[in-house]
């Protein structure tokens, strides 16, 4: 591969321009039927075969070389978040209550760029390309009913290549990590069933507030007592819902959260412990419950050699001072069933050149140096160009 990689001026307006299309008109997972729409026909107009209505509102795109060579799959995923955005720039979230606070209208626009320059440069191109645009990654599972879908098969996938914006890396810099990467995350609903009553008779009632903030901080000694200390594991409780008013102590709360951990093992073990640490501060304080434990995202685990031949071939494009470790994250992702299928490498490509841009993914002011945007183009063609000949 060549150490440069040149993208056009036009190709890189046109992905700050679809960006912030996408941006405006963000669409829930599953839902994405004006971004999918944008997609199928962009890459149409680039003379890449298009198949549609993959995992419901999924787009592949496939680009084939004129030199033999591996399949490899790229991929961006397209929804937003259930949240209101709090910028006040011209291209802000015109739907209530949706935005694009994670970086994915980026990564459409990444990859609908390297599909444009990759698509002028066929004849240096070997193997086949396929462009997964992906719904629903934001809890949705979009990328596991692609596979169920048997869209790795269909399109003849041998590895796959994944990035991420984030504002925790300065921009420029892209992060890679050999091995797990980001955590697995696993959801907990429980309801905490006590005797509503009068507040000022207490001792006539079960008061599942008390009980269930009892629940809160008991369910923190699953980590700091019961689990390995050097085995990283994360349990938050994001959620507690009770009560109506000041003087009636109700019936029931209810709390929810999730559950992070980077080893498999004790992935399997963690719902039995707070199976346990639930039923003990219940039954200490006279109340009832009930769980429900919703499997999640898998640890998200880059192939070993994938990842450091990723890291190498993108060092020399970018430079060894903008290449650097990622640290392990406790965010997950759902590339991880994509990582769990082929050999594969999913790396971040930081945004953040300001305060502007320093909040985090997530966040209501959550928003990119459109610079990355380039960062994205340049690495995604790097190994489209390389990967189909040269990946382990």
């Amino acid at each position: 591969m060549t150490a440069t990689i040149d993208v056009p001026n036009s190709v890189f307006e046109q992905a700050i321009a679809t960006r912030r299309d996408v941006h405006r008109h963000p669409e829930l997972g599953f839902s994405e039927h004006r971004t999918s729409a944008i997609v199928a026909e962009r890459l149409r107009r680039l003379g890449i075969d298009v198949h549609e209505g993959i995992a419901k509102t999924g787009v592949v795109g496939v680009l084939r070389g004129s030199l033999p060579g591996r399949t490899i799959m790229l991929r961006a995923d397209m929804d937003a978040l259930p949240m209101p955005e709090e910028n006040d720039h011209d291209y802000r979230s015109a739907v209530d209550g949706v935005a694009h606070a994670c970086g994915h209208d980026g990564h459409v626009a990444i990859l609908l760029g390297a599909a444009a320059v990759l698509s002028e440069r066929r004849n240096d191109l070997a193997g086949t390309i396929a462009f997964f645009f992906q719904p629903a990654e934001e809890g949705g599972g979009g990328a596991r009913l692609m596979i169920e879908e048997g869209a790795l098969e269909r399109f003849g996938v041998e590895r796959a290549y994944g990035l991420h914006l984030t504002s925790y890396l300065p921009l420029g810099i892209t992060a890679f990590r050999s091995g797990p990467m980001l955590a697995s995350s696993d959801e907990i609903d429980v309801t905490v069933q006590g005797r509503g009553g009068h507040a000022s008779l207490p001792h006539m009632s079960v008061d599942p507030i008390l009980t269930a903030s009892s629940v809160v901080v008991a369910l923190q000694h699953v980590v700091s007592r019961q689990t390995d200390p050097v085995e990283p594991a994360v349990v938050s409780v994001c959620s507690l819902h009770a009560g109506t008013t000041y003087n009636v102590i109700p019936s029931e709360a209810t709390l929810r959260g999730t559950i992070r951990t980077f080893n498999e093992a004790v992935r399997a073990e963690m719902p039995e412990r707070i199976r346990r640490v639930i039923a003990g501060t219940c039954e200490a304080n006279g109340a009832t419950f009930s769980l429900d434990l919703k499997p999640g995202f898998p640890v998200t685990v880059n192939d070993a050699a994938q990842a450091a031949y990723a890291r190498e071939l993108i060092a020399k494009l970018l430079g060894e001072q903008r290449v650097i470790t990622s640290p392990q994250v406790m965010g997950s992702e759902d590339f991880s069933y994509f990582a769990q299928a082929v050999p594969s490498c999913f790396y971040f490509v930081g945004s953040m050149s300001s305060e502007r841009t320093a909040y985090p993914n997530h966040h209501g002011k959550f928003d990119i140096d459109e610079q990355a945007l380039l960062t994205g183009i340049r690495t995604t063609v790097a190994l489209a160009l390389d990967a189909p000949l040269h990946a382990p």
